[in-house]
């Protein structure tokens, strides 16, 4: 079986605010409104149509800081937390045999460092990241790209992404999909031990009608 995982809010919780926060002069007064700014075009950034030097020397110029370019880079990057229980399932799941591949909007400051900062997305078989692309979900053009380049079969993979807009599209292309909490994990838990009893009990049924 295939898994396609985002990765914030459901492998990693994050938060740029209290992050980037750190890298504004002391008394400045318009904190939430620079960061937005900042946050109003990471789609941007991410959908690969905007470079990592242009978006830092802009970003700093925005936040009218003397951070130098390593030192926003280490702010943006310094954002996530591990999802715990996720990750054990992850683990779980590719010790069974399962085919993960990572489906994220995500810039190239964060990747390739997440693999080293976090190890275990080595357990993923592969990943399509939105800057490479030029597309970011929700929009079907990331999603097909991730169908043709990576030979997925949509009613053969089970979706999980925090985010409705993007489960919708996942929906409407013929994914299996979750909307997945970080404050209900449990609920994801049951779904998917229900979606792989299911399955289990296709196959041993099928397996029962070539027998006869």
């Amino acid at each position: 079986m295939t898994f396609l995982f985002d990765i914030g809010r459901v492998l990693l919780d994050f938060d740029f605010e209290s992050s980037l926060t750190r890298l504004l002069p002391a008394g400045t007064q318009d904190t939430t409104a620079r960061l937005q700014r900042l946050l109003d075009r990471k789609d941007e950034f991410e959908s690969g149509h905007i470079d990592v030097d242009s978006y830092t020397k802009w970003a700093l110029e925005v936040l009218e800081s003397d951070a130098t370019p390593d030192e926003f880079h280490h702010a943006w990057r310094h954002i996530f937390t591990p999802n715990e229980p996720m990750w054990q399932r992850v683990r779980q799941l590719s010790a069974d045999g399962h085919r993960l591949i990572l489906f994220s909007n995500i810039n190239a400051i964060h990747v390739p460092w997440i693999y080293d900062e976090f190890p275990e997305f080595h357990l993923f078989d592969d990943a399509v990241m939105s800057f490479r692309t030029g597309f970011i979900k929700p929009d079907p053009k990331i999603y097909h790209h991730a169908i043709a380049h990576h030979a997925i079969i949509p009613a053969e993979t089970l979706y999980i992404d925090d985010l409705p807009q993007n489960i919708a599209t996942g929906r409407a292309l013929g994914f299996h999909t979750w909307q997945y909490d970080l404050n209900h994990h449990p609920a994801f838990e049951h779904w998917l031990n229900n979606f792989i009893l299911e399955g289990k009990m296709a196959n041993h049924r099928t397996h029962g009608i070539h027998g006869k």
